[in-house]
């Protein structure tokens, strides 16, 4: 498999983010759960996992690219698609865990310049990957909540849905922390879990780093993520960039 043909479209991307210099990325890369925030109105954030190293019962898994674009459809609400390609260890590629949801901000807080508890929800189906099994369709929603205590940040996942290989009930959690250490770098902590009728909880715990080079509008991120269950992943070593930019509006002449 070659990567050159993304590789060519990350590049553009990054540098159309360059030109443009957008207000702002939540960088909610490389977490498994997320915020109470969404992008601007006609803004488009992209979060790009360049690789990620999974380990698992003895084989190594690369998860490459990972693709989250999140699109500003109005105030206080977006589109978000998601998608990743995973290479086994035998050569085999495949689309896996793709979706689209919609998140809407119901209460502003802490991340939009209020005060209080920032809450927002999203769901949507789990759309078809390639993987034997995994070619039905599902839906998930899940509820989020952020708040801040003193210099740390927090973010609350709590939902559920049904898989799309079986239709069985699952519900999901998670807890992100974030601490900034020193202008535009932040140390980042989550613990967060899955649990599907039937088989082994997934639950895990990451720690990691995002960091802001400069004023402009993207992040680096790097992290691990260690299985405290059976049922997750021993390991996942990844790394990737947020970048984010305002779309042109085009007005009929």
């Amino acid at each position: 498999m070659t990567l050159r043909p993304a590789r060519l479209v990350a590049g553009f991307l990054v540098a159309a983010c360059l030109v443009t210099a957008p207000p702002r990325a939540h960088a909610y890369r490389p977490f498994v759960s997320t915020d109470a925030a969404v992008a601007d109105a006609r803004e488009l954030e992209i979060e790009l996992g360049y690789v990620t190293l999974r380990r698992e019962r003895g084989e190594n898994t690369f998860l490459l690219p990972s693709l989250i674009l999140n699109y500003g459809l109005w105030r206080d609400v977006e589109l978000v698609g998601e998608f990743r390609v995973a290479r086994t260890p035998n050569g085999d590629v495949n689309l896996i865990d793709p979706a689209l949801f919609v998140k809407a901000v119901v209460k502003e807080g802490v991340l939009q310049e209020r005060d209080g508890v920032g809450i927002a929800v999203e769901a949507g189906p789990l759309l078809p990957s390639t993987v034997r099994g995994d070619d039905g369709v599902g839906f998930e929603a899940t509820g989020i909540a952020s708040a801040r205590v003193a210099t740390l940040t927090v973010h609350l996942n709590l939902g559920g849905g049904v898989d799309r290989s079986a239709a069985r009930p699952f519900g999901v959690w998670g807890m992100i922390g974030e601490v900034p250490v020193q202008p535009g770098l932040r140390v980042v902590g989550e613990v967060s879990g899955e649990s599907v009728r039937g088989e082994r909880a997934n639950n895990s715990a990451l720690l990691g780093v995002i960091w802001q080079p400069s004023s402009r509008n993207i992040y680096w991120d790097a992290a691990v993520r260690r299985g405290i269950t059976r049922g997750a992943p021993d390991w996942e070593v990844t790394t990737g960039v947020t970048f984010g930019f305002a779309l042109p509006i085009f007005r009929k002449q």
